[in-house]
């Protein structure tokens, strides 16, 4: 079998619940992993939001090398 490194980007729809559209744009970027909240309650309480819903949009591979 034969190895190969795959880029792969992925876009994403959001739905959160934030005092702000610039706190929900970063909580956004900094607490989203792969199709996932990565926030911890803590988070959620500390800084006051919620996200709701993330749903995967574009799921494509762009460039693929053998290694």
């Amino acid at each position: 079998m034969k190895k190969y490194q795959v880029v792969l980007t992925k876009s994403y729809t959001v739905i959160v619940k934030a005092n702000t559209k610039q706190q929900a744009r970063h909580v956004v970027e900094f607490y989203t992993g792969d199709v996932k909240d990565i926030s911890r309650i803590q988070d959620r309480k500390k800084y006051q939001f919620n996200i709701e819903d993330i749903d995967c949009k574009v799921n494509e591979g762009l460039e693929v090398q053998k290694i």
